[in-house]
């Protein structure tokens, strides 16, 4: 049996033939201060279950830009390769560590084998930040790891093991051998995408995709980028700028954007020409929303509200985007810390949402309005199983057509929807994935 075939069996196998280790030239040791900010970090995560971007938002003050930066790096490069990390250091651990050492290990191994720091340094500084006792654990763990793990590494069945079972499974039922390349994909970061505001120039050295989007190679800091402050443009993967583009506003419509933090998507709407009602429930990222319209100077009306009971005085929009809450799997790639919060037993309370705001939404339509559901999700239950409650709720599709997805002949599936995957466009670095229907009111 292939390893596609059995999906809930945990993956210890090697192979000969798996992608090696990053070969990248040997870069300089990261800065003093960022083992321990990423150990902070790793904490939050593995430990007590926070967001990677809230605990970095979190961390002391006093921190150095360049030490948060690369202590997000570093977390990151743990969190995507977990599974092959702790494959690697299992043969030289005779029992389980405590939760610091562990994470101090795979962060040490991250060094060596992903982010090719030189070995003294990734040893002597890992070292330094585990309690004093286990210092020669480390130490003596660490440098195996740097004579014997390059090797070990390379033959492992990196996919299976840096993927949670569950999603395994999950991705094998819905994909079938894409699976493999699914995950290969979450194992490294991605570029930098932009939408630029209404005739503002792209970025020097960004490279336009077919559907528009700016692409920047991966490891670009938006933050060094002519024009961010002046608004030019705004942060935005190519398959998030998608469910707006195929809403397909026109100048003077109203249109509601529901769950509408951080604003990308609003953003795109209000500079299509609309009049855009922004609906946000969580009053912390409604003042992140209006930040980031004020920013790409974008006018458009902000409402704390759940859109799941939001009935304004005058309903009857002419369109509405409805970019629902969702397990985010598809954004593995920018988030590596979601496999190791979300669960299976979270979807069906997120299902259930999606159908409540679904509901909501096609009350809020005028007759003939028109609606795109969408979800940065690649679980089925959270996309492709809300058609037919669509249409219980008097919805009627209305299919993309092929000339709206330039470049994306393959992401256009059954009944006219959207699926993109993270394996998609290998050519031009992959997109993130997510699902998009739209449909009408009759």
């Amino acid at each position: 049996m292939s390893p596609e075939n059995a999906p809930d069996r945990p993956a210890a196998t090697r192979r000969v033939t798996a992608k090696p280790p990053n070969s990248r030239a040997a870069r300089a040791a990261p800065p003093p201060g960022t083992r321990s900010a990423a150990l902070d970090l790793l904490a939050a995560v593995f430990e007590r279950r926070r967001p990677l971007e809230e605990a970095l938002d979190q961390l002391p003050a006093a921190i150095e830009p360049r030490d948060r930066a690369a202590a997000h790096r570093l977390a990151a490069a743990v969190l995507r390769r977990t599974g092959s990390l702790d494959a690697v250091l299992e043969p030289f651990l005779r029992r389980e560590p405590p939760p610091v050492v562990r994470a101090a290990l795979r962060m040490g191994a991250a060094e060596l084998l992903l982010l090719n720091t030189p070995a003294h340094a990734a040893v002597a500084a890992t070292v330094a930040v585990v309690p004093r006792p286990f210092a020669g654990l480390v130490n003596a763990v660490l440098r195996k790891v740097a004579t014997e793990g390059p090797a070990a590494f390379a033959a492992l069945e990196s996919e299976r093991l840096d993927t949670p079972p569950w999603l395994w499974s999950a991705w094998h039922a819905a994909y079938g051998p894409a699976v493999r390349a699914i995950a290969r994909a979450h194992q490294f970061p991605a570029a930098l995408d932009l939408t630029l505001a209404p005739g503002a120039p792209p970025p020097e050295g960004a490279v336009q995709l077919p559907t528009g989007s700016w692409r920047l190679p991966e490891g670009t800091r938006v933050t060094d980028l002519p024009g961010l402050a002046a608004g030019h443009f705004w942060v935005q993967d190519a398959a998030a700028a998608l469910p707006a583009r195929l809403l397909a506003v026109q100048p003077g419509e109203r249109v509601a954007d529901l769950c509408a933090a951080p604003g990308g998507k609003t953003a795109q709407l209000a500079a299509a020409g609309a009049r855009v009602t922004a609906v946000e429930r969580d009053p912390k990222r409604a003042v992140r929303l209006r930040e980031n319209l004020a920013r790409v100077h974008m006018e458009v009306e902000v409402v704390e509200a759940d859109a799941a009971t939001w009935m304004p005085d005058e309903a009857n929009f002419d369109a509405i985007l409805l970019d629902a809450p969702c397990s985010a799997t598809g954004i593995i790639r920018r988030h590596p810390d979601i496999p190791h919060l979300k669960r299976p037993k979270d979807l069906p309370a997120l299902v259930e949402a999606q159908a409540r705001l679904l509901a909501q939404a096609a009350r809020l339509l005028r007759p003939g309005g028109r609606l795109v559901y969408a979800t940065c999700s690649l679980q089925p239950e959270e996309g492709e199983a809300h058609l037919a409650r669509a249409e219980r709720f008097g919805l009627v599709p209305d299919p993309f057509s092929p000339t709206e997805l330039p470049g994306l002949r393959t992401a256009l599936i059954r009944g006219g929807t959207l699926r993109t995957r993270p394996d998609m466009w290998a050519e031009h670095g992959g997109l993130d994935g997510f699902f998009a229907a739209r449909f009408r009111l009759p």
